[in-house]
């Protein structure tokens, strides 16, 4: 296995067992300190609109200036954050920090999700594995992530809820969770100062000079000599390898407007476009079924069924478990019933389970169904993760997946409010009943948008066409490794 990979699957897991705790325990804490869920919902609300920036602003420089840095500061920040709840329960600092540590988002079985950085993991990732193994990659990394999450879900035991406690007594209660949360997130910050980038590849490049019709500017730039107008013809580049060489990049880029040279540090994916915009119609109606649901879990069971942290984390550990293998049969389901379909279907079990686990009258009776509805949900994560990466073209990996998230954000920063709004004034089901109508409506939209053939702009060909580098080959390479 890559080296690069295998500090990517460390660094996942221990991020993965830090932000299962905090999807436990943070509404059970925020309620336990005074707040309303209208609150709850509105701390959520700035949460997800700073991680949507932070994620878009990753996305969009990491493609130039690399990886490792978000890989490294995203989870310090995770584990500065977890300190602070630790110690405050000031709602301005609890505010703040949950925001910048992306607390409140998932939950504890959502599969320990990784935070904002996961554009520049994916690209990592998929820079680490050729197209055809990808599938498999992204289940291992889902896997790590599950098996992460159960332990995560167990640890979340260490707070302990009792009714009616004041303020300070629920601080002090929560503080060894959210500690053990901080330090492992630290642990996964440690880690990625092991990756390794190739010397180069990641400054700030001036854009080629100005180039007149049918010639380069110059010979850095030429085009490669087997059939540049053949290939340019069919809507190709006439040669395309994994060296991160000036020639790949003249040609993948196409001619430069005139104008002075420039450098460029944002990018946006003008080739990926239309994969793009289909992503951001799913993925924005799937965003309304996510924020009415997903952040709330932990504390609709507690205060439908009257359970406890440690409890509450018993139920995520199994579901995580179960995960376990789900993961890594993905890649079967994939090929068996296409990728395409298998999404679909695991969103539509997902969306029509949601309402049998709301009527369920035990604690027990609703996590037997939610555990059958994870299951199906952990299956979609890789083949979708990997399906995304496929759309986009290689240099625009990490765009492509920040960009396509946005819409989501923002519909789900929005149903987070909602979803509290509900809760106070509504009833315990009235969101998570809405959740399933927006899921199932995402099932059909990404039949209906993915499902007749893969958009214009799949760019998958780009690698299986390209020669193995030397160093892969080798087995050690420094190429930068969702």
């Amino acid at each position: 296995m890559d080296r690069n990979l295998r500090i990517i699957l460390i660094g996942r897991s221990a991020v993965s067992v830090a932000r299962a705790i905090a999807g436990v325990v943070t509404a059970l804490y925020l309620a336990a300190v005074g707040f309303s869920a209208l609150e709850i919902g509105t701390l959520f609300l700035v949460v997800t609109v700073v991680s949507a920036v932070i994620s878009t602003a990753v996305g969009m420089t990491s493609d130039r200036v690399g990886r490792k840095p978000y890989l490294v500061g995203v989870p310090l920040l995770a584990a500065v954050s977890a300190g602070v709840f630790a110690l405050s329960r000031n709602p301005v600092l609890l505010f703040v920090f949950a925001a910048l540590g992306s607390f409140g988002r998932g939950q504890g079985a959502g599969g320990g999700t990784v935070g904002p950085y996961q554009p520049a993991e994916s690209a990592f990732v998929a820079e680490t594995v050729p197209s055809s193994a990808r599938p498999a990659a992204f289940g291992r990394l889902a896997f790590v992530a599950s098996a992460g999450a159960v332990v995560g879900s167990l640890l979340a035991g260490l707070a302990r809820d009792h009714r009616r406690m004041s303020a300070a007594a629920a601080m002090a209660s929560y503080r060894p969770a959210f500690i053990a949360a901080g330090a492992l997130a630290a642990v996964a910050a440690v880690a990625a100062l092991w990756l390794r980038e190739p010397s180069g590849r990641w400054r700030w490049r001036p854009l080629p000079a100005p180039m007149a019709p049918g010639r380069p500017a110059n010979r850095s730039a030429a085009v490669p000599a087997p059939g540049p107008a053949r290939a340019e013809k069919a809507g190709r580049p006439a040669s395309v390898t994994n060296s991160p060489s000036p020639e790949n990049e003249a040609v993948l880029a196409g001619p430069v407007p005139p104008g002075p040279a420039r450098r460029s540090l944002i990018s946006w994916p003008r080739r990926s476009w239309p994969a793009l915009w289909r992503l951001w119609v799913t993925n924005g109606v799937n965003g309304l079924g996510i924020g009415l649901l997903g952040p709330f879990l932990s504390y609709w069971l507690a205060r439908r069924y009257g359970a406890g942290p440690g409890t509450i984390g018993l139920l995520f550990a199994l579901v995580n478990l179960g995960s376990l293998v789900t993961t890594l049969t993905a890649a079967g389901v994939g090929r068996r019933l296409g990728t395409v379909r298998a999404i679909v279907a695991v969103r539509a079990i997902g969306g029509a389970l949601t309402i049998p686990m709301v009527l369920a009258p035990t604690f027990w009776l609703a996590g037997a169904i939610f555990f059958v509805r994870m299951m199906a949900q952990r299956t979609g994560m890789p083949l979708r993760q990997s399906f995304t990466q496929d759309l986009a073209h290689p240099d625009e990996r990490s765009s492509v997946a920040a960009l396509s998230l946005l819409p989501a954000q923002g519909t789900m920063a929005a149903s987070q409010v909602l979803a509290g709004y509900l809760f106070d004034e509504v009833g315990l089901a009235a969101p998570f009943e809405l959740s399933a109508v927006f899921q199932l409506a995402n099932a059909g939209l990404y039949g209906l948008l993915f499902g007749p053939a893969k958009p214009k702009g799949g760019f998958e060909h780009l690698d299986e066409a390209a020669p193995v580098p030397v160093d892969a080959a080798a087995g050690h390479h420094e190429t930068d490794g969702a």
